[in-house]
C-alpha cells in the first residue's frame, strides 16, 4: 500500500466519523509516508509524531488514529499531529491552536 491509498482508505473509515484530514495535503501525504514507515518498522502505524516503544501493548495508545485524537479534535479542532481536524478547523473557523502532548509522561519511553 502507498501513502495516497493509506489516506484513500483512512478518508472513507474517519470522515463519517466527522474526523477530516488536514487539508495541507503535503502535511497529510507526510504523515501517511510517516505511519506506512512505521507500520514496516513496527507491524503497526504508531504516530509518527511520538516516540514509539516498538512494543505493540506498550504503544496500543499511539497506534493511529490514537486514544488521544478524540480530545483533542475535541478541544482544539486538531489531533495532536494535525492529520485529523474538525471540518471548522480545516475552514479557520477555529483558530489553529497548539495541541499539548496528553499522553502521559509515564508512557514515553525513551
Amino acid at each position: 500500500m502507498n501513502a495516497e491509498e493509506l489516506c484513500q482508505v483512512l478518508r472513507k473509515s474517519q470522515e463519517p466519523k466527522g474526523y477530516y484530514f488536514n487539508k495541507d495535503r503535503q502535511r497529510v501525504m507526510d504523515l501517511m509516508e510517516a505511519l506506512l514507515v512505521n507500520k514496516r518498522r513496527y507491524g503497526y502505524m504508531a504516530c509518527p509524531c511520538r516516540l514509539a516503544a516498538g512494543d505493540k501493548e506498550a504503544d496500543r495508545d499511539i497506534i493511529c488514529p490514537c486514544v488521544y485524537r478524540e480530545p483533542d479534535v475535541a478541544e482544539y479542532g486538531s489531533c495532536y499531529c494535525n492529520l485529523y481536524v474538525s471540518k471548522e478547523w480545516n475552514e479557520d473557523e477555529i483558530p489553529h491552536a497548539y495541541v499539548p502532548e496528553r499522553r502521559p509522561p509515564e508512557k514515553i519511553k525513551f
